[in-house]
């Protein structure tokens, strides 16, 4: 494990996407971030040196160098962020993994998958314009959908509910989990563990 950041040998991104500020820490659509933060803290990663618009922490796992990544651009502007790491370090979309969450699945339910489209969410369709392509992994965590009257736009930036803080860590853990194995194991393997219902 190394926290360092160095560009020539990186292998792999893993990217969560969130909003800068403590006003955000917490709520549903920051679910990359903290996703990214459970990684890191487990794996004794400090992700916070600033590059451009980006904290990032160097980590190095089953022989791969990767990035952790926490685009400081706010939400909708992730694409931004990436475009300036595309020319900073040396990785392609097949490296990729960019973690956030999803409104359409329940809450804690993981979803990985190899390429797709947006599927609503601003800050995938800002990275998808940035990438050009649809060919990098996604790992999408459950945030379910609003009640009713609600609005997603606001649901979204909302704090946990106490029922989802009691199961947030657990849920973090898994995820983490899930992106360390797709790492490690590779795509198929992380598939059949994590997109099953549990």
């Amino acid at each position: 494990m190394s926290s360092g950041v160095a560009g020539k040998s990186l292998v792999k991104v893993v990217l969560g996407l969130g909003n800068p500020g403590k006003k955000y820490a917490r709520t549903r659509h920051n679910m990359g971030f903290l996703v990214v933060d459970r990684i890191a803290t487990e794996n004794r990663v400090t992700v916070k040196q600033r590059r451009q618009d980006s904290l990032i922490g160097g980590w190095q796992t089953d022989g791969k160098r990767v990035l952790l990544v926490k685009p400081q651009t706010f939400m909708n502007h992730s694409g931004e962020a990436v475009r300036q790491l595309l020319r900073l370090f040396p990785f392609t979309a097949k490296d990729l993994i960019v973690i956030h969450d999803d409104l359409d699945l329940p809450f804690g339910r993981i979803r990985i998958r190899p390429r797709g489209g947006a599927g609503g969410h601003r800050g995938m369709l800002s990275i998808l314009e940035a990438v050009g392509e649809e060919a990098f992994f996604r790992v999408r965590v459950g945030i379910g959908r609003p009640p009713p009257g609600v609005d997603p736009t606001d649901y979204v930036l909302e704090p946990f509910s106490p029922e989802e803080r009691s199961a947030l860590e657990q849920v973090l853990s898994r995820a983490a989990e899930a992106v360390t194995c797709l790492l490690g194991e590779g795509p198929q393997r992380a598939m059949e563990a994590f997109n099953r219902a549990g």
